[in-house]
């Protein structure tokens, strides 16, 4: 099974650093580059284990995705319900860890595929990792950008503050 990986070490703790990633509208869409549209589904309001996000990319494509984990400030992990006809499966990870220097994270964004049709998949891997190697690395460029943006930074922190954190992810 393919997988696309990049990393990134950021300018914040670890704990802003997750919070910035699970910004929503309109904020997120000041970082992230791939996607047009997001928001959660089923009734949902803020993220976690078992929740469902709707995301339409800047290619048009759509996917409905859920969380399989959500631990702040360490980890969130997403898989596809339903999406591009392409992908027999695609699942997300987003970790965070302590950077090198204080107040910074590394930031590790995984994805995993599998395409469809089977004949056509070593092929259609190839052409999968080149495509979502290219958009995994612009997204996690413009994410280091949202950790210095600060307006992005300033809802981060008020997501981190408030009674309930309200953020929604990408995966």
């Amino acid at each position: 099974m393919p997988v696309v990986e990049s990393v990134i070490t950021v300018p914040v703790a670890p704990e802003l650093a997750f919070a910035v990633s699970q910004t929503v509208a309109p904020v997120r869409y000041r970082w992230d580059p791939f996607v047009r549209e997001q928001h959660f589904v089923d009734g949902a309001t803020r993220p976690g284990k078992g929740v469902r996000t709707f995301t339409r990319s800047r290619h048009g494509l759509t996917m409905v995705s859920e969380y399989v984990s959500f631990a702040p400030p360490t980890n969130v992990g997403m898989k596809m319900i339903r999406g591009p006809w392409f992908f027999e499966m695609f699942a997300g990870g987003w970790r965070f860890a302590p950077g090198p220097e204080p107040d910074t994270t590394l930031a590790t964004w995984r994805y995993s595929f599998r395409c469809r049709p089977a004949f056509l998949r070593p092929i259609a891997d190839r052409v999968g990792v080149w495509l979502l190697g290219r958009d995994i690395r612009r997204r996690i460029t413009g994410y280091a950008a949202g950790c210095a943006d600060e307006q992005v930074l300033a809802a981060a922190r008020e997501s981190l503050s408030g009674p309930a954190q309200q953020p929604e992810s990408h995966g």
